[in-house]
């Protein structure tokens, strides 16, 4: 009766290690990371949004920018000349108001002396018509509205990639302990196999096949045990913190109910939501800006300008003059440059079209395939809890049976490989509807 305390004490650490198979062993005295708060966190510290928010900045500046267009242009030069070029003399004298009878003279027109001329001109320009500034204010406007897009693009893609990543870790950090768990039962049956061999039940057959799969056992623990720093590294990867940072997290995270009775429903929720669906518009419009970009070519450009001058001799004594008027320009002929512009903007907007009907029958696929996969994944749950339970239980009966004598050392690690796979299954199970959920959330476009 010796070896009942030895098989008592393994045969109760398998379902108490099972049972706090989703318990994370914490790095640190700190509360729990939910899933949540890492995909806050990487939407407030991941490099790819803070390029997101950073590009939208960017398309806002250049909506300024542009729609400066509207505004008048004003110029301001201060100039110092000298020379004796007659017609440069003739036109100085006559800015400064300083001109005389005497600089008619033949000889002082072809041969005058050398003048300064200090010059202050203040130019205005005000566009009164002009259809390209608008246009190119309308394509910076898409363009903000595109960046935005994309912003949201980005949260919903980490969203979905933390999630992936935040399950990654779970069964990884589950992996772990399963394994630690098996390599402990495998212990407990060598040793119940060496002390059947030294009662002379069995050979040594028995005990080389356990010292074998402890072997196997222990390896696995390592693998498992690098899975996991590769899980988390990736995770820390994602929320923007540093790669070798241990964090606790929340073992069951909660997925949202999304009700998948309605796919049609679904299906038009997400060609109104889903961020590359807006964003395909966008560049349909974009394209539909630049066509009328390439039509204001072809129409006149009209402008009021208006010109302040101080002129004189030397620098604190000047004559003030101005003039105003208006300037009308258009397009008589570009070298078919202008023509073949507009065309070209004309298929990018037949292109931009095609794309956008391709990116909302995508964004149907998509929530078929997620309904798929969620409807998957829940079933595979339920099967995975009933085979979990049936395997501990035939592992239980199996190791009865082997300490009677009643079956061999092969039936009893075939049913701990079965407790450790069947374990594995349920706890990928649970975390495939956790991101199965998430794919859903991002296919219909919800936050």
């Amino acid at each position: 009766m010796t070896i009942k305390t030895p098989f008592a004490s393994a045969h109760l650490v398998v379902p108490v290690l099972l049972a706090s198979l989703f318990v994370p062993v914490p790095a640190s005295p700190q509360s729990p990371l939910s899933l949540s708060e890492a995909i806050a966190r990487a939407r407030a510290r991941n490099p790819d949004a803070g390029s997101a928010a950073a590009a939208e900045r960017e398309a806002a500046d250049r909506v300024t920018q542009v729609r400066g267009g509207y505004f008048p242009k004003v110029d301001l030069a201060e100039s110092w000349q000298r020379g004796n070029h007659p017609v440069f003399v003739f036109s100085s004298l006559l800015a400064q108001r300083q001109f005389t009878a005497a600089d008619l003279a033949l000889d002082a027109i072809n041969h005058p002396d050398a003048t300064d001329n200090f010059r202050t001109a203040l130019s205005v320009e005000q566009a009164l018509f002009d259809r390209t500034t608008s246009a190119k204010v309308r394509a910076a406007s898409i363009g903000r509205a595109m960046a935005a897009t994309g912003r949201h693009l980005v949260d919903h893609d980490l969203m979905a990639a933390v999630t992936d990543a935040f399950g990654g870790v779970l069964v990884a950090a589950a992996t772990v302990r399963s394994a630690a768990a098996a390599a402990d039962t495998a212990r407990a049956d060598r040793e119940l196999a060496g002390n059947r061999r030294d009662a002379g039940r069995v050979t040594d057959a028995d005990v080389l096949q356990l010292d074998v799969y402890l072997a196997r056992t222990l390896e696995q623990q390592v693998q498992a045990a690098a899975d996991e720093r590769i899980a988390r590294a990736r995770l820390n990867q994602l929320m923007g913190e540093p790669l070798l940072t241990m964090f606790s997290l929340d073992p069951t995270p909660p997925a949202s109910a999304i009700d998948i009775t309605n796919p049609a429903g679904l299906e038009e929720e997400a060609v109104k939501n889903r961020p590359e669906v807006a964003l395909a518009m966008q560049q349909e419009q974009l394209a539909a800006a630049e066509v009328d970009a390439a039509q204001a070519a072809f129409l006149p450009y009209v402008a009021a300008q208006g010109v302040w001058e101080l002129n004189g001799g030397a620098w604190n004594s000047r004559s003030s003059s101005w003039v105003a008027g208006a300037v009308a320009r258009i397009n008589v002929f570009h070298g078919l440059a202008d023509k073949a512009r507009l065309a070209e903007a004309r298929e990018l907007a037949r292109r931009r079209a095609i794309e956008k009907g391709k990116a909302e029958t995508m964004a149907r696929l998509d929530v078929q395939i997620a309904i798929a996969r969620l409807e998957a994944a829940r079933a595979s749950e339920a099967v995975g809890r009933a085979a979990a339970d049936q395997a501990r239980e035939s592992r239980r009966i199996i190791r009865d049976r082997y300490e009677s004598g009643l079956t061999d050392a092969a039936m009893l690690l075939r049913a701990a490989d079965a407790v450790q796979q069947a374990d594995t299954q349920q706890i990928a199970a649970r975390v495939n509807v956790l991101t199965a959920t998430a794919t859903l959330q991002r296919a219909i476009g919800r936050s």
